[in-house]
């Protein structure tokens, strides 16, 4: 059977880098066996295996960073809680684009959502020794599990495929009902389904993590990239669905990497309810010198960890975020191009007898953007993705993020307009070797 790239090449390096089951490897291993494949081959790879940003830093946000080491703030500490100004640009975000009231205080800058949540999971497993357990709707982001593995913290997950809707409540409330649940993780709009939960169901998780006493963090790496609605336009709805508008226990994790394509800098916000940032937890109080939650996530953690956030940084998230709130920049236009690769890859991989794992939101089909999932008839997640690499497509398996589904996660940030005829050409020979 001839395949674009020898059988032997893919098998000998999976082999050499001691890959035992290419079902479970990591994003950075299927990352190193495609380079290295194509490199021994000499035929260029479709990259879909990794989820970094493929177009160029917002220039809003690079030049107010120059501005900043131009006026030497590489010289100076930043302030623990963070730059003022971003701390105002962030509540008026918030306000603009989620239509909540966050004051400037609780609104921290993070050296990237990658910390924001590390140190999220940490508080929230020190508020309560009895509840002492995070709760996962999956799929999601690997390393959020290895944050909190690294903490010691035990978790909690079920995969979301099959509780949308009214079934999503009772599902949580019995994970809740245990007594032991500190914190409720998710992103909106999702890695790796790009599965968006709608605002019953932000209802619903808002609803019981008031009366169970647990916080949301919602993950928002992807901001407002829902492309099926008009999120830009600030002030006016509709605005990005959120878990802020039906509970007071929640923290919202906003990343420059996605939406401002300015994931080198490291640079996010995490925005804590003006109630939760206020509360008094007896337990943190006594380790903590009577501090409140919002005291302790900043002055005492984020401080330990890594005294603050790159300065420069934050000037360019302020003026990122005020451009966008003054309606002089809008950041949907410069992402909007992930959408449409994602509605031309969906139609080539259909086409060739694959299938959209995660398919639906409801009554909807599920939206185009960063990511979305595939499938093959009688495929094995694993098999499916080894395969693939003898066709020179590398992506990675849905259960390493979560996922009970057979099936792979398909990035689209990497993807160039001349591999749209690559691809469609290889999954014809795929299609051929592998009949339904």
């Amino acid at each position: 059977m001839n395949t674009p790239i020898k059988k032997e090449i893919v098998d000998g390096l999976i082999a050499e880098l001691g890959i035992q089951d290419f079902a479970k490897a990591t994003i950075r291993e299927v990352k190193q066996v495609a380079a290295m494949a194509e490199e021994q081959s000499g035929v260029e790879y479709i990259k879909m295996e990794m989820g970094i940003p493929g177009l160029p830093a917002s220039r809003v946000g690079v030049d107010a960073q120059i501005r900043a080491l131009q006026n030497g703030v590489a010289s100076q500490y930043p302030d623990i809680q963070g730059y003022p100004e971003l701390k105002r640009q962030a509540s008026r975000f918030v306000k603009a684009f989620i239509g909540v009231d966050i004051q400037p205080e609780g609104c921290v800058p993070v050296v990237g959502s990658m910390q924001g949540a590390f140190t999220s999971f940490l508080i929230c497993s020190q508020i309560d020794h009895t509840k002492d357990t995070v709760l996962f709707i999956d799929p999601g982001f690997p390393v959020q599990k290895t944050q909190v593995q690294i903490l010691g913290t035990k978790f909690e997950t079920f995969d979301v495929y099959d509780y949308r809707g009214e079934r999503l409540g009772p599902k949580i409330e019995s994970y809740l009902a245990k007594g032991n649940i500190s914190a409720i993780v998710y992103s909106n709009p999702n890695n790796p389904s790009w599965v968006c939960l709608t605002d019953e169901e932000l209802r619903t998780i808002g609803e019981l993590a008031t009366r169970y006493d647990a916080v949301v963090i919602e993950d928002l790496a992807y901001f407002a990239m829902d492309f099926r609605k008009d999120l830009s336009v600030p002030f006016q709805p509709p605005y990005q669905p959120s878990v802020a508008n039906y509970t007071d226990n929640y923290m919202l994790l906003i990343s420059g990497s996605k939406a401002f394509s300015y994931a080198g800098e490291r640079i996010g916000v995490v925005c804590i309810s003006n109630k939760l940032f206020h509360r008094h937890y007896p337990e943190l109080a006594d380790r903590y010198e009577g501090l409140s939650f919002g005291l302790v996530f900043s002055t005492r953690m984020l401080y330990s960890l890594s005294s603050g956030t790159s300065h420069s940084a934050q000037h360019a998230m302020a003026e990122l975020m005020r451009a966008a709130c003054d309606g002089e920049y809008n950041f949907r236009d410069e992402i909007k191009v992930y959408g449409e690769r994602a509605h031309k890859l969906k139609e080539i991989f259909l086409r060739h007898g694959f299938y959209i794992v995660y398919d639906r939101d409801l009554d909807q089909p599920i939206a185009d953007g960063f990511y979305f999932t595939i499938g093959y008839p009688g495929m094995t997640s694993g098999e499916l993705a080894k395969e693939l690499m003898y066709y020179g497509v590398s992506a990675i398996c849905l259960i390493t993020t979560g996922s009970h589904q057979e099936g792979l996660r398909v990035c689209t940030s990497f993807i160039r307009d001349h591999q749209y005829a690559q691809l469609d050409e290889r999954m014809a020979i795929f299609a051929e070797n592998n009949p339904r």
